[in-house]
C-alpha cells in the first residue's frame, strides 16, 4: 500500500502495513501518517552511547532496551510514536510478536530545534497516559543538558 495524498485517514492496521514496507520511518497520529526526519550525526552518537549503557545495566532485571526503530502504541489515543530509546519490563511487550510496544517503563528523546516543543508538551502529556510509563528523559544534543 502506497501513502495517497487523496487518502486523509488511515487505521492503525493500514498504517503498520505501510510502515512494515516503507524505507523511511513515519508516526501515526490519530489517523494521519507522518514522515519522520533523518538524525544528525551527535543524535547517533548519543544514542549509540545510552543503548550501550543501557544493555549492561538493564542485563539480568527482565527488561528489554529499544533504540530508535521500536514504535510504541498508545492506542487510547490512537497514536504510534517512535522514541529514540525505549525500556520495558513487561512481560506483553517481552513475549509480543508485535514491531510496536505499549508498556514501556522509561522513554528516552535526545531533542532537535524541530521537535523539542513537541517532545517536551505534547509527545510527553501523551506517555503520561501509559500506566505503566515512569520516567522521560530529555537530552540536548547541543549543550551538556540532561
Amino acid at each position: 500500500m502506497t501513502i495517497s495524498k487523496s487518502h486523509t485517514y488511515f487505521t492503525p492496521e493500514e498504517y503498520l502495513e505501510i510502515e512494515r514496507v516503507s524505507p523511511i520511518k513515519h508516526e501515526y497520529l490519530q489517523g494521519q501518517i507522518v514522515a519522520m526526519a533523518g538524525s544528525s550525526k551527535a543524535h547517533v552518537i548519543i544514542m549509540g552511547n545510552l543503548s550501550a549503557l543501557l544493555v549492561h545495566h538493564l542485563r539480568g532485571k527482565g527488561c528489554i532496551s529499544y533504540a530508535t526503530d521500536m514504535k510504541v502504541r498508545l492506542p487510547s489515543l490512537n497514536l504510534f510514536y517512535y522514541p529514540d530509546l525505549a525500556v520495558t519490563c513487561d512481560d506483553r511487550d517481552r513475549l509480543s510478536n508485535e514491531d510496536f510496544i505499549k508498556h514501556p517503563k522509561l522513554i528516552i528523546e535526545v531533542l532537535s530545534d524541530s521537535t523539542e516543543a513537541f517532545d517536551r508538551g505534547e509527545k510527553f502529556a501523551d506517555y503520561k497516559t501509559i500506566a505503566e510509563f515512569e520516567e522521560y528523559i530529555l537530552i540536548h544534543q547541543k549543550q551538556m543538558l540532561v
